[in-house]
C-alpha cells in the first residue's frame, strides 16, 4: 500500500502499486491530459513506471511551474526527439548505424555511424524533418522493455552494433542489472533503441523539432577512434516556443563572439600557436587592460594587494591542495625534469608506468599552473600572522591552463589557457560574514556598470552521497551556513544545488542573462576549511595560540576571456565609450579642414581619449560608414565652418541623424566625462535625450 506525498504536502494512499499516470488521473483528468513524466523520490521516469513503495511524486506536465519543473519538461521532450530523429535518419539511410544520443540544455545531439557512401549532409535536414512530423503524427507510445543482462547482451551481438554494444557494457560495469530498450509503438514491430530512458508518453507528445546543425565527433572522444557525424537538434512542446528559440538562435548568430571578434581585430586563434590559446590583439588587449583596471581600483578601496606566481609549480604543491590527481584529467601532462627521463628511460620505463609513478608520487615533476590559490597559499605562508594581520586580501591576474577537448574549444568562452581575476582572502571565522559580502558587493557592481544586472544566484553544495569532496563535515556544514548567509543579503531569489560545490568548499555562482536572454555563469565565490587544514597553515590568536584561518576564493570576472567573450555577444561589439578600443574618430570633411582635423585628433589625445583621424581621399559618407561598421562610439565630423567656430559635428553610434555642432572644448569635457563615469553619463544622451539605449 504505497502511500504518495506530492509537492504540496499532501497524501494519496493506494492498495496497489501504482504508476505516476494513475496517480495524476485520481487527481483530475486535467492533470492526466498535461502529464509527460515525473520525478519519483528525486528521480526523473516514466509516467507508467511502477511504485510499489512510499514514494515523494511530482508530475512533470507540457505547462510547468517553475525553471525546474521546466528543465525535466525540456528533457523529456529532447531526449524523446533525438530518438525520432534517429529513426528518422535510419529511414532515410539504413546503413546509419546509432551510437549515443544526450538531451543537452539547448536541444539535444545523436552521434552515429554513417555509411562513406551516403554522408548526412544539410541538403537532408528538409527530408529528416519532413519524417519526423510524420513520426510524431502516428503518435506511437514509447514503450520500455527490459531483459536481463546475458539475453540483451545476445540480442545486441546479434545486431551487430559495436557501439550500442558498447554502451550496453558500460553499464553494466555502472552497476545496471539489466538492459532496457525504447520502443516507438510496438515490441518487435516498430523501431527501438538501447536507452534508460525516460520519455514522453507517445510520440505526439513531442511537439516541434528542427534538425540544426552537423559537426564531427569521435568514439569515446577520442581523436584515435571511429570518426562519427553528430547531428544536433531541438525540440520544444510547441511551434510557438520552437520559433522563439529560431529567431533567439538568429540573433546569437548575428552576435557570435568569434565573428565579431575578427571582423573588429580584437583576438586571434591560430594554428601554429595551439588551439584555445588567445592571442590578444592591440584592439582586444585595450578592452582586457581598462577591464583590469577597473576592478584594480576596486580592489584597492576593499585593502586587497597584487601578487603574481609563476605559470608552472611542483607536482608535490599540487598534490597537496587535492588538484593533482583529482583534476588530472582537465590538466596537462606533468613536466619531468629531463635528467629524470633519461633515467627512466634507461630502466625501461613505459609511458603507463611513468604515469602510474607520477600519479603515486614515486617521481617528481611539474604542472603547468591550473589554479592559483596553491601558490597563494604559499605567499601566505611565507610569514607569520598575528589575528591582527587577518584578513590578508591576496589578488592577482593569473593565467591558468586547462586540457580541454578540441571539439568543445569555442573562441573565448572555452579555451585552454585563461586569465582569471582571482583573489584568495585569508580569515578568522568571525571574519567570514563581512569578507563574504565584500566580495559579492563587488561582483554586483560589476555588473551594474556593465548593464548586466539581470542576474540569478545559485548556492553550490556538496552531494553528501559523493565521495568527491575533502575535509571535515562540521567545517563543511560552516562554510555552506556562510554561503547561504551571504547569499540572502543580496536581496535576491537563490537557489542550492547538491553536486555543484568545488571539491573543497560551497561556492556562490552568479549566473547572469545577456541582453538576449541566454544565461552565462560568470563570477564566483567560494568558502573553503579545508585547503588552509591540507596546508597546515595558520595565526596566532589574541590567545596566543595558533588557529586555523579561513580562505575565501573569489573571482568576478572569471575567466577574462570567457568574459569578454560575453561582453562582445552582449555588447554586439558595441562596447559602451570606457571599453571601447577606439572612441572617437575624427573625419575632415575635405583637405580644407584637413589642419583643423589634426587640431581636434590631438586634443583629444591630450585628454587620454582613444580617437584616431581618418583623412584618406574617400568620401566623407564612405568613411562615415567604414567608422560605423566598426562601431566607434563618436565621430567627430569637421568642415570649414567648424574650424571657423572651433566646433565638431557629432556623430554616435546607434543615431541615424548628426547630433549637432559642440565647441571642441566641450565635446572633449563631455567624452571624458562619459568615459571616467563608465557610462553614468553620456554625451549622446546629454544631447539628444531620446537617444537613451541607442547603440
Amino acid at each position: 500500500m504505497p502511500r504518495i506525498t506530492l509537492p504540496d504536502g499532501s497524501t494519496r494512499d493506494f492498495d496497489h502499486a501504482v504508476t505516476p499516470y494513475e496517480v495524476a488521473a485520481d487527481i483530475g483528468a486535467g492533470l492526466a491530459k498535461a502529464a509527460l513524466g515525473a520525478k519519483i523520490d528525486g528521480v526523473l521516469s516514466d509516467l507508467n513506471t511502477t511504485i510499489e513503495h512510499d514514494a515523494q511524486l511530482a508530475i512533470i506536465t507540457d505547462k510547468p511551474r517553475d525553471d525546474a519543473s521546466r528543465h525535466d519538461m525540456l528533457y523529456l521532450v529532447r531526449h524523446s526527439a533525438a530518438h525520432v530523429m534517429a529513426e528518422a535518419i535510419q529511414r532515410i539511410i539504413p546503413g546509419v548505424q546509432l551510437v549515443y544520443g544526450p538531451p543537452l540544455d539547448t536541444g539535444f545531439y545523436y552521434d552515429m555511424a554513417v555509411p562513406e557512401d551516403r554522408p548526412l549532409s544539410s541538403n537532408d535536414f528538409e527530408l529528416i524533418e519532413a519524417e519526423i512530423e510524420k513520426i510524431i503524427l502516428e503518435n506511437r507510445p514509447f514503450t520500455r522493455v527490459e531483459c536481463p543482462v546475458a539475453q540483451g547482451l545476445d540480442k545486441l551481438r546479434a545486431e551487430g552494433s559495436k557501439y550500442k554494444l558498447d554502451n550496453a557494457e558500460r553499464a553494466i560495469v555502472a552497476g545496471s542489472d539489466t538492459l532496457s530498450w525504447y520502443v516507438t509503438g510496438t515490441p518487435g514491430a516498430n523501431w527501438e533503441d538501447l536507452c534508460r530512458g525516460p520519455h514522453v508518453p507517445s510520440t505526439g507528445r513531442i511537439g516541434a523539432v528542427k534538425v540544426l546543425s552537423l559537426a564531427s565527433s569521435y568514439w569515446h572522444g577520442d581523436e584515435n577512434s571511429d570518426r562519427l557525424t553528430r547531428v544536433y537538434g531541438t525540440a520544444f512542446p510547441s511551434k510557438k516556443e520552437l520559433d522563439e528559440h529560431l529567431e533567439l538562435l538568429e540573433q546569437a548568430r548575428a552576435r557570435d563572439h568569434r565573428v565579431i571578434g575578427k571582423k573588429l581585430g580584437l583576438f586571434h586563434i591560430d594554428d601554429m600557436v595551439g588551439q584555445g590559446l588567445i592571442l590578444w590583439t592591440p584592439k582586444g588587449s585595450v578592452v582586457r587592460t581598462e577591464l583590469q583596471n577597473f576592478i584594480a581600483e576596486e580592489l584597492v578601496k576593499q585593502g586587497y594587494t597584487q601578487v603574481y606566481t609563476p605559470h608552472i609549480g611542483k607536482l608535490d604543491l599540487y598534490r597537496t591542495s587535492g588538484h593533482f590527481p583529482y583534476y588530472q584529467e582537465s590538466q596537462y601532462p606533468p613536466i619531468v625534469e629531463r635528467e629524470s627521463i633519461e633515467q627512466l628511460a634507461q630502466e625501461g620505463c613505459s609511458c603507463a608506468e611513468l604515469a602510474n609513478r607520477l600519479r603515486d608520487g614515486e617521481i617528481d615533476g611539474y604542472l603547468l599552473k591550473p589554479m592559483n590559490c596553491p601558490m597563494h597559499i604559499r605567499i601566505f605562508n611565507s610569514q607569520p600572522h598575528s589575528y591582527r594581520d587577518l584578513p590578508v586580501r591576496l589578488s592577482e591576474f593569473g593565467t591558468v591552463y586547462r586540457w580541454e577537448q578540441s571539439g568543445e574549444l569555442n573562441g573565448l568562452t572555452r579555451v585552454r589557457g585563461f586569465t582569471q581575476d582571482d583573489a584568495h582572502l585569508f580569515c578568522t571565522e568571525d571574519q567570514i560574514a563581512d569578507e563574504m559580502i565584500g566580495c559579492l558587493s563587488l561582483v554586483t557592481k560589476i555588473f551594474r556598470t556593465l548593464g548586466m544586472e539581470d542576474f540569478r544566484v545559485r548556492v553550490g553544495l556538496r552531494d553528501p552521497d559523493s565521495d568527491k569532496y575533502v575535509g571535515d563535515a562540521a567545517n563543511w556544514d560552516k562554510a555552506e551556513q556562510a554561503c547561504k548567509d551571504a547569499a540572502a543579503t543580496l536581496g535576491k531569489p537563490f537557489s542550492m544545488e547538491q553536486g555543484e560545490a568545488a571539491f573543497y568548499g560551497p561556492k556562490i555562482d552568479f549566473v547572469v542573462k545577456d541582453v538576449i536572454g541566454r544565461e552565462w555563469q560568470l563570477g564566483t565565490v567560494q568558502v573553503d576549511y579545508n585547503l588552509p587544514e591540507r596546508f597546515g597553515l595558520s595565526y596566532i590568536g589574541a590567545d596566543n595560540a595558533a588557529h586555523r584561518p579561513v580562505m575565501i576564493h573569489r573571482a568576478p570576472f572569471g575567466s577574462m576571456e570567457r568574459f569578454v567573450g560575453v561582453l562582445i555577444e552582449h555588447f554586439e561589439g558595441a562596447f559602451p565609450l570606457w571599453l571601447s578600443p577606439e572612441q572617437v574618430r575624427v573625419l575632415p570633411i575635405s583637405e580644407k579642414s584637413a589642419g583643423y582635423a589634426k587640431e581636434v585628433h590631438a586634443a583629444l589625445a591630450a585628454a587620454g581619449l582613444r580617437t584616431t583621424l581618418d583623412d584618406s581621399n574617400d568620401r566623407i559618407q564612405a568613411r562615415i560608414r567604414v567608422a560605423a561598421e566598426e562601431k566607434i562610439p563618436y565621430m567627430a565630423v569637421v568642415g570649414p565652418r567648424d574650424a571657423e567656430a572651433r566646433t565638431v559635428s557629432v556623430r554616435a553610434r546607434g543615431v541615424q541623424k548628426d547630433l549637432g555642432a559642440l565647441p571642441l572644448v566641450e565635446f572633449v569635457k563631455g567624452l571624458s566625462m562619459e568615459r571616467d563615469d563608465r557610462g553614468e553619463f553620456t554625451l549622446k544622451e546629454s544631447m539628444v535625450p531620446e537617444a537613451a539605449g541607442a547603440g
